[in-house]
């Protein structure tokens, strides 16, 4: 299988997972349901922002062109890089495909519904931690998210380490022979 085929079929699973995971959770999370109470959840949400929420007080038709337009850019500029990476940046092409699958499914949803769907709900409720956060950041929960933002982290993630600790060539041996004085 080529790197391409490969980067493309990573992005591809990341957006069946994610359109799958939501359309469930639509018909089945109505009420929260605790997997590990006190710390993790799936309860349905819908985010009309960015990510956190970000841009969500914005006033339509601007947030539905902003939230729309850009990520379609994104989207664009991502796939020419995976088409133009060098196929030995295994881990940077892995990290665009993610990227590029969570974007992809987040889109789907803003289109469609004009919102995105989330239903992970990860949180503190024991204190003394939970008093901590709460007074700290004002909440003990981290935003709801899904499976398309799960590729978005991971992928950039990854891409931020391969930026700050990857030396090219370090995996080849040198083939030129050391020079003598």
């Amino acid at each position: 299988m080529s790197p391409r085929t490969r980067d493309f079929a990573l992005a591809g699973l990341v957006i069946v997972l994610d359109q799958a995971t939501k359309a469930w959770a639509s018909t089945h999370y109505q009420v929260p349901v605790p997997i590990i109470p006190g710390l993790f959840r799936l309860a349905l949400s819908h985010n009309t922002g960015a990510l956190f929420g970000l841009f969500g007080a914005l006033g339509d038709p601007w947030r539905s062109i902003l939230l729309t337009l850009l990520p379609s850019l994104a989207i664009l500029g991502i796939v020419y890089l995976i088409w133009q990476a060098d196929p030995a940046e295994t881990w940077g092409r892995i990290a665009l495909a993610l990227i590029l699958g969570g974007a992809i499914g987040n889109l789907v949803d803003r289109v469609i519904y004009g919102h995105v769907i989330d239903f992970i709900d990860v949180y503190w409720s024991s204190p003394p931690l939970s008093d901590w956060l709460v007074s700290t950041f004002g909440t003990n929960r981290w935003p709801t998210f899904n499976v398309a933002d799960s590729g978005l982290t991971i992928g950039a993630a990854l891409l931020l380490y391969e930026m700050l600790f990857h030396r090219p060539g370090a995996e080849k041996k040198d083939d030129v022979a050391p020079v003598s004085d």
